[in-house]
């Protein structure tokens, strides 16, 4: 797999079945390694161990629902409260980050209200902060760490 723009990790990769497989912490069970399971392993791994986000308040896969329908986000973090702090979208590094990319998170976030979204190919983070109160957003040269995420959303009540 291609080397991403996190910090290198050690993974549990293994053959099943004539596939490659990775175990995923979160969901606790192994996982066809695809180049988009690549980004969001590594994105998880970051989360934990580099921004101290609690593993239990990670959801991978989180359904949202809208429209009569669920979509899947791929990363949510959640506060103590159980209220989204931040949605994360994953993308395969082949995969350009365009404004598609933006307008599908942001979709996410009409439901979601999480104060941070970030958007990465594993090769370009893109990381802003909401208020939703001012309907605006700026972008952040880095995601802070969990404990300023959830400070953040203490001030939004």
């Amino acid at each position: 797999m291609e080397q991403l723009n996190f910090p290198p990790y050690n993974f549990e990769i293994r053959n099943e079945a004539e596939r490659i497989v990775i175990l995923d912490r979160v969901r606790q069970r192994f996982v066809p390694l695809t180049p988009e399971e690549w980004v969001r392993q590594h994105l998880i791994r970051y989360l934990i161990e580099a921004l101290d986000v609690p593993q239990g308040f990670i959801a991978v896969e989180a359904p949202i629902p809208m429209h009569d329908r669920y979509y899947r986000a791929d990363i949510v973090v959640y506060d103590r409260k159980m209220q989204t702090v931040l949605i994360a979208e994953c993308k395969n590094p082949s995969v350009k980050i365009k404004q598609d990319v933006f307008d599908q998170i942001g979709r996410y976030n009409t439901v979601c209200k999480a104060p941070y979204l970030l958007v990465t190919n594993g090769l370009q983070h893109h990381c802003c902060i909401v208020d939703h109160k001012n309907r605006e957003f700026r972008f952040l040269n880095e995601l802070p760490s969990y404990r300023t995420m959830t400070l953040s959303s203490d001030n939004a009540e």
